[in-house]
């Protein structure tokens, strides 16, 4: 090698890394969101599987209905009552309360007795 030939190697080498590493850089693409896919097949069920009823049927009483039942008693029916009977927490009785007055126009009496008992009756 000569020295003209040793001067330009270096340059060329370089030359050639940097093709070799735009050659290795796709294309850029537009900042876009990605089609979407078709969904798979979708869960059937099956023949094991049971069928859920729709309604209530006949002989089966809603929580709502124990309430209006449980109301409409003489004496009424304390929160502690309707909570025991039903499952559920204080806060979601006074609400359904709230909603019998609302949706169904139901009179509600609230009373609280000597030991700080809240009963809840229907007026009338």
């Amino acid at each position: 090698m000569t020295t003209q030939e040793t001067e330009t190697a270096p340059a060329n080498a370089v030359a050639e890394a940097k093709q070799n590493r735009k050659g290795r850089v796709g294309a850029r693409r537009a900042p876009v969101a990605p089609a979407k896919t078709k969904s798979g097949k979708r869960a059937r069920r099956t023949a094991s599987a049971p069928k859920r009823k729709q309604g209530g049927g006949a002989g089966r009483v809603s929580k709502g209905g124990t309430i209006l039942e449980l109301l409409k008693r003489s004496g009424g029916v304390t929160a502690k009552e309707l909570i025991k009977t039903t499952g559920w927490q204080e806060h979601s009785v006074r609400g359904f309360l709230s909603s019998l007055r609302k949706r169904m126009g139901l009179k509600i009496v609230s009373t609280k007795a000597e030991n700080g008992e809240r009963s809840y009756g229907l007026e009338g």
